[in-house]
This record gives C-alpha cells, structure tokens and sequence, in this order.
C-alpha cells in the first residue's frame, strides 16, 4: 500500500475562498491514540464525535504547528506561526482558519504546541484542575502516565502538593516517572498478576483521584481501590481502542455507595479557558517547575510508524513528527 502521495498545490489562497482561508506550512505533527478512533468507518458519526473519520486516499488529519504562507483570514498572516487540526502533508489548505489559534511564545521550542502547551498540555491541565477538582494532599493514580498527558498530569498534582503514583509498560519508563518527572511512585503493570492487589500495595487508604488514560480491566481494579467522593477523570481508554469486543467492567456497582463521580471531557468544550492556561504553563517551564519529554520522529514518512508505535506502548513522552525544520 502506498504510504507517501505526490501532488501539487498553489501556495496562495484560491479565490473561491477569499474571505476566510489560509495556505500553511507543517512543521510539526501530534501523534494522539485517540486517532485511531477516526481509522473506523462510521455510516452515522456517532452523537459523540467531535472529528470525522478519516477518509482513505486523503490525507490523515492531527492536531499540527504551521507557518502561514498566505492568508485571507484577518487574524492571521503570513510567517505567523499557528497550531491546530491540519493535514499529514507538506503544506495544506484551511478553510476553518478559525480554530486555528496563534503561537504567543516562538521563543520556546515551536514542537511544544503539539504537547506541553497544545492540546496534550491543555488536556491535563483541564482533566486534573476542572474535572478532578483537587486538593492538597490527595492520593492521585494515573495510568499510561509516561505518556504525553500522563507524564504532566503526575507533575501537576505534585505542584498541587497531592501523593501520586503512575504506572507505565516497563522499567525503563517506570524509573523515568520517579526520577524524571518526579512521581511519589510508579509500577510496571505487565509485572503484575493482580491489579487490584497492585493499588492497594501503592494506596493502602485508596485513591482519591484516577486520571484515566487506559480502561478495561485497570479501570475495573481502580474502582475497587477509590476512596469515597473520589472522582475518575476520563481522558481516554487506549488499551480498548484495537479491540472488536472491548473488556467489561465489573466494579460499577461500587460507584454509588462510595459517591464517586466519573467525568469524561473533551478540550473542545473549554477553549475559553486556553489562555489561562498558557500562561500557566509558560511559567512553569521558564521556572524550570515542570520537565517535558517528547519523541521526536523526523520525516514525513516515518509518520505512519510513529503513530503505530503509540499503540505498541513504543512512545516515551509526547509522539512528534517533523515535517520540517524551516
């Protein structure tokens, strides 16, 4: 099957879209699981969905950083540097320009708006601070957590002055969450036999928030392991997302009785809160208050790997691709 597709496209902005377009260079690609969602053909978008599938023979679409070449759209202009849902493809053509927001600090790395400070960085700031709603010293579990989100979400709580402890797929990223990112504790859980016996060994007086990345049978052992009033902040369930027939999960019944409240969220409900959260993390990073990994592939046509490898576990930090450097 042909990956790479060779075509031309003018670098201005056709006439047909005059008032509102842009042409742009992409620099930079997010690789996120939750595109594997789109692979999956629809004949109704689910009531749910907030992006289309995928189309075959077009190109793929993520969350991306460009350079404008040309723009008829008043806000932006050309050699402004932008970020929003663009095409895996040298250079593409927006005619949505306006969800498409304009990067305010070039001065750091230009990548950093596929992560930190884009959609990965808003979507744990928004999972932890709105929807778990936490308080200094609370016991904080959070699953793929040397993932994009999952490695800021542990450092956030930690700001907060909460305990947190993370799990991932091997020893390497699980010292990396200790050492690195600086997580109270973390486990490797293809070692263990018994998740449930697992979070009762690391949260003894159990958990009052679970930032959930994963799904299946680790949401089925933290809901036998939450505290009472513990809240469950749905980002995604990546070990599901592959499967014709996805894991059961036994412990709903404890969700009443404990008083636990399970959210899940999407960062297109609360754009107008991305401001607020920019400066934060700005200021973070320039007080050397949180430490950032990304896996950085470079070309185009390693694209497709790359995003293979988010659902191999292969990933350590935020997955790019670089199209180009300039």
């Amino acid at each position: 099957m042909e990956v790479l597709a060779t075509a031309a496209i003018p670098l201005n902005v056709p006439e047909a879209f005059h008032d509102a377009a842009m042409v742009v260079k992409n620099l930079y690609l997010s690789c996120d699981p939750y595109m594997r969602l789109l692979m999956t053909k629809h004949d109704e978008p689910p009531e749910y969905s907030y992006l289309s599938d995928f189309v075959p023979g077009e190109a793929i679409r993520s969350y991306g950083v460009c350079k404008v070449i040309d723009s008829t759209y008043p806000n932006f202009k050309a050699g402004d540097y932008v970020w929003g849902i663009t095409g895996w493809e040298e250079y593409s053509l927006i005619t949505n320009p306006e969800i498409f927001i304009k990067i305010n600090h070039p001065e750091l790395p230009l990548s950093y708006y596929t992560g930190i400070l884009g959609m990965t960085g808003f979507t744990a700031y928004l999972g932890f601070h709105e929807v778990a709603s936490p308080k200094k010293g609370e016991y904080v579990y959070v699953s793929a957590a040397a993932g994009a989100v999952g490695q800021l979400v542990g450092q956030f709580a930690k700001l907060m002055g909460c305990f947190v402890v993370g799990s991932a797929g091997s020893d390497e990223k699980v010292e990396m969450l200790k050492s690195k990112f600086g997580f109270d504790d973390a486990f490797n859980y293809k070692k263990e036999s018994n998740l449930s016996l697992a979070l009762k060994r690391y949260f003894p007086k159990g958990i009052d928030i679970y930032f959930e990345n994963v799904g299946g049978a680790m949401l089925d052992a933290v809901l036998a392991n939450m505290r009472v009033r513990g809240r469950i902040a749905v980002c995604g369930m990546i070990s599901q997302y592959n499967l014709d027939n996805p894991e059961p999960v036994y412990n709903t019944m404890i969700i009443t009785p404990k008083r636990i409240r399970v959210e899940g969220f999407f960062v297109f409900d609360h754009f107008p809160s991305y401001e607020t959260f920019e400066k934060l993390a700005v200021s973070y990073i320039k007080e050397n208050k949180i430490t950032y990994v990304e896996d950085i592939v470079e070309g185009l046509e390693n694209a497709p790997g790359a995003l293979i490898g988010l659902y191999e576990g292969r990933n350590v930090g935020k997955q790019v691709v670089v199209v180009s450097r300039e």
